[in-house]
């Protein structure tokens, strides 16, 4: 199935983060301002390597020939923020508040694999957060955090179904069970996936894991149930799963949040979809994706709505534009319903999927601007 190479790009990736060193030496910038980083295929060149906590904006080009990613990790390489599929040529403004001060990690990842070329970047200050001074986003932090605490329960309970079905060998009811576990799972991608450690392990398809790694988690099994067969360590890869979710599950209730990682998560739920799910490639065996794709809508439209009070406070034009997108996207899913949930991807036309991409372009287009909007 042809995909237009504009979706393919589309992940603009407007996602916290902090300016990072890669190891190289600094490209000039003021003391204010948004920090510069250049990416090359071996190299990273960041304008500042260290920071007052409180907001953080900078400017990420590639300047190499592969695609690149950007990430700043904290203490056991927790994902505070990232920055991915930044195109050859291509430049994202990135912005992030940084509530704790201390030593973090960025790393520059150009072909998106490989622990990246790493650095350190160091934070000083008070500490002081937005949510302590501003009730608004106080109260948007504490209503998302109570969203994903249910959507938390949720995923925990429909795996354990799951994996309950996969060992018991029950084939189509596992098949009719893979993708309602999943909708849990994508509705906080943005926070299940800040655990690095955890996320490949759980959502990791086998074309991109890392060299040496198992292929373990959903895709696995997925891969099992529609193409393989359950084979002997089947049951081994279901018990590991729902131990990982639970893990994850514990952590994602445990984590504090802040108002700018809302924003990003918003945008970074719809460069999932333009980048895996309106490819096709994210559920390739069972050929599931409009489900997780209808999953990262509802879950970039709950962090939107837990800051609607703010952004109409400060952009009330910003508002109405996301709502017409949202109204827009919503009606064209609804379309390709089937029963309780939806057609198989590959029975989409081209015209369809054309048809989809635009819709998410369109709407990026807005989410992008709602993390500057809730730093100001």
């Amino acid at each position: 199935m042809h995909v237009p190479t504009a979706v393919r790009t589309a992940a603009l990736g407007t996602l916290l983060l902090l300016a990072t060193a890669c190891g190289n030496e600094a490209a000039p910038a003021g003391a204010d301002g948004p920090i510069a980083v250049e990416a090359t295929d071996d190299a990273c060149k960041v304008a500042r390597t260290t920071s007052d906590t409180g907001n953080v904006t900078f400017e990420v080009t590639n300047k190499g020939t592969k695609v690149t990613e950007f990430y700043l990790f904290a203490e056991g390489d927790r994902i505070l923020g990232e920055v991915e599929n930044i195109g050859p040529g291509l430049t994202r403004r990135l912005i992030v508040e940084v509530t704790d001060p201390g030593k973090l990690q960025t790393a520059c990842k150009p072909g998106m694999k490989g622990d990246g070329i790493r650095g350190e970047f160091t934070v000083s200050g008070d500490g002081k957060k937005s949510t302590d001074t501003d009730a608004k986003l106080a109260e948007a932090t504490k209503s998302y955090q109570r969203y994903v605490n249910s959507q938390a329960d949720s995923l925990l309970t429909k795996t354990t179904e799951f994996v309950d079905a996969v060992k018991a060998g029950k084939v189509e009811d596992a098949k009719a069970l893979f993708p309602v576990a999943r909708i849990y799972w994508e509705r906080i991608e943005p926070v299940a996936e800040s655990f690095g450690d955890l996320d490949p392990k759980i959502d990791g398809r086998e074309d991109v894991i890392e060299e040496g790694m198992e292929f373990t988690g959903f895709h696995r099994l997925e891969k099992d149930l529609w193409q393989d067969g359950l084979q002997a360590d089947s049951a081994t890869v279901a018990d590991r799963l729902l131990t990982d979710v639970k893990d994850i599950v514990t952590r994602a209730k445990a984590v504090e949040l802040t108002p700018v990682q809302l924003a990003n998560g918003a945008k970074e739920l719809l460069d999932e979809v333009a980048t895996g799910k309106i490819t096709g490639e994210e559920d390739r065996y069972s050929h599931t994706d409009l489900w997780d794709f209808r999953s990262n809508v509802d879950g970039s439209q709950a962090a939107v709505a837990a800051l609607r009070p703010v952004i109409e406070e400060r952009d009330a034009a910003l508002v109405a534009s996301v709502d017409e997108k949202f109204k827009a996207l919503d009606e064209l899913l609804e379309t390709h319903r089937a029963g309780d949930g939806f057609k198989l991807y590959t029975e989409l036309s081209e015209d369809e999927v054309k048809a989809l991409a635009a819709a998410v372009d369109a709407l990026g287009e807005p989410i992008s601007q709602v993390a500057e909007v809730v730093s100001r």
